[in-house]
């Protein structure tokens, strides 16, 4: 069985649920990557099951969505995150997005803070900070260009990038959300009443150290960055050690009140 046909639904199309427990500690919502889908936490959910309990975003535009419309706006991914969270019941929260991922998370963040809801903890993967911009293109080139994006990317595992049928299903959703995240401007608001943990690896094209470091400015809570090796999916090879860590921390974190809650 694929990770996309085990998830269980939530009563909404935005989550995906691969290991439901209702006596989870804590709940982590995760943002996948320009591209991606909800079944690229299937893995981390294996992992930090039963003691958090995954709640994975899924875009439309791909999977059992892929016939709705696509979105190409942050701040629509985020208002519209916002209302699907705010739904849910009140527990405790944390976040984890990665690279455009984690500015949807982190947008998202910022509107559910301004309604009274504080996520305990907030987990950015391979992403600078909101205000470490770059001007790039992606989005603007064909599809030779995009998917030779893709292919640096890779870290030298072409996977799916070799099956041209399935890439050329992708594409249009790839696009979209390139769009998004490059023509995302970065407005100055509050910083997260939180903890913030940054992951990354140590050969990302899109992400240094530096950028990384500054999602500091971004938070009241501690701060710590942790280099893998590997690329921008280092991910995909270092899901236990992250893993560990977010488990590890959100089980000390899920019945404490964010800085600055009473």
């Amino acid at each position: 069985m694929s990770p996309a046909s085990a998830a269980t639904r939530t009563g909404t199309p935005w989550l995906r649920r691969f290991h439901p427990r209702q006596d989870s500690e804590v709940e982590l919502f995760c943002f996948p990557h320009a591209g991606g889908s909800a079944s690229a936490y299937f893995q981390l959910s294996q992992q930090v099951a039963p003691r958090v309990q995954v709640s994975a975003v899924q875009y439309p535009g791909r999977q059992d969505r892929r016939n709705e419309p696509r979105i190409d706006s942050v701040d629509e991914f985020a208002d519209r995150m916002c209302a699907e969270l705010l739904a849910q019941p009140a527990r405790p929260f944390a976040m984890f997005g990665h690279s455009m991922g984690a500015v949807i998370a982190y947008e998202t963040a910022q509107r559910l803070a301004a309604a009274g809801r504080v996520p305990v903890w907030f987990f950015a993967s391979s992403r600078r900070a909101p205000s470490r911009l770059r001007h790039t293109d992606v989005h603007r080139r064909d599809d030779a260009g995009i998917v030779a994006e893709l292919r640096s990317l890779a870290d030298g595992e072409v996977g799916w990038l070799a099956d041209e049928e399935l890439l050329a299903s992708f594409l249009p959703a790839i696009r979209s959300d390139y769009r998004a995240i490059e023509t995302h401007p970065y407005r100055p608001g509050p910083p997260l009443r939180c903890p913030v943990t940054a992951f990354m690896g140590d050969r990302d094209p899109y992400t240094t150290p530096d950028e990384a470091q500054s999602w500091r400015d971004h938070c009241t809570g501690p701060f710590d960055l942790h280099v893998f090796p590997g690329g921008h999916f280092y991910l995909d090879k270092h899901t236990a050690q992250v893993a560990a860590h977010v488990g590890r921390v959100l089980g000390t974190a899920a019945g404490v009140a964010p800085r600055g809650e009473a």
